[in-house]
């Protein structure tokens, strides 16, 4: 692993960088500069060094600056390769090569590090921009302060709120967990207010942990329920399955046994 690793402005110099509480940047200088040559972070080790809590490296998820790769905090920095250029003749693959293989579908049959036979002077510009961006925001220089503000806005609204009603129902988030009950938002479509409802059955029935809480965010999005309609309608048709419960139960003849 490389003892200096460089930073470009056209990552920390953006709106969306910006806007970020400045522990949180800090936090994404440390992880890049402890980087290994494929981008790859172990990052609780970092947290501790710095005095930095789980809820700066969950912004850095939501705003896709870092991407978990598994539950035991191990991170891959989405800008890496667009910052940095490592030599063929000094590079050494990541231990957690495999695991980043496995998170990056655009990694597929492709080599997993930006090498360069040359000198070795860092490139970031747009022809060498890295393969394995897993940004929605490819292009930084694009970015303008209206459209970061709408973007901005939307994060508030949605995966912020999420992560804050998380934390004041059920407990601490880390950064994997953040990015499975986004995947529910975006990649199974569920509603936000419908996660929040599950957070509240979690809560309520004192099942205070993640896990409870994912069983039924998959329950919902393996039977196409997306939104609180869906899922009140549902609700209604298991209640109205279910025996009343405020009637006596009598066995055969009248019995109540």
């Amino acid at each position: 692993m490389g003892n200096r690793r460089m930073i470009s402005k056209t990552v920390t110099q953006t709106h969306r960088f910006l806007r970020l509480p400045l522990e949180t940047q800090a936090l994404y200088f440390h992880l890049i500069q402890n980087c290994d040559d494929d981008g790859v972070v172990e990052a609780f080790p970092i947290l501790r060094m710095i005095g930095a809590n789980e809820d700066n490296l969950g912004l850095l998820v939501i705003k896709q600056f870092v991407k978990p790769l598994n539950d035991e905090m191990v991170y891959f920095v989405v800008d890496f390769h667009e910052q940095n250029t490592v030599r063929k003749d000094r590079y050494v693959p990541s231990v957690y090569k495999e695991l980043l293989e496995e998170n990056t579908d655009e990694t597929a049959g492709k080599p997993l590090v930006n090498q360069t036979a040359t000198a070795g002077l860092p490139n970031i510009s747009k022809d060498n921009e890295s393969k394995y961006n897993l940004s929605k925001f490819n292009s930084r220089e694009d970015e303008t302060p209206e459209n970061s503000q709408i973007s901005a806005s939307a994060a508030n609204n949605s995966e912020i709120n999420i992560f804050d009603y998380y934390q004041n129902r059920i407990g601490l988030l880390d950064g994997y967990q953040l990015q499975k009950l986004e995947e529910y938002r975006t990649f199974d479509g569920l509603e936000p207010e419908l996660i929040k409802i599950a957070i509240d059955k979690a809560a309520d029935n004192s099942k205070r942990s993640f896990g409870y809480v994912n069983s039924i965010l998959k329950s919902w999005a393996q039977n196409g329920i997306k939104t609180v309609a869906q899922q009140r309608e549902e609700q209604d048709k298991f209640e109205s399955k279910k025996p009343n419960s405020d009637k006596p139960k009598f066995g055969p003849r009248g019995s109540k046994y």
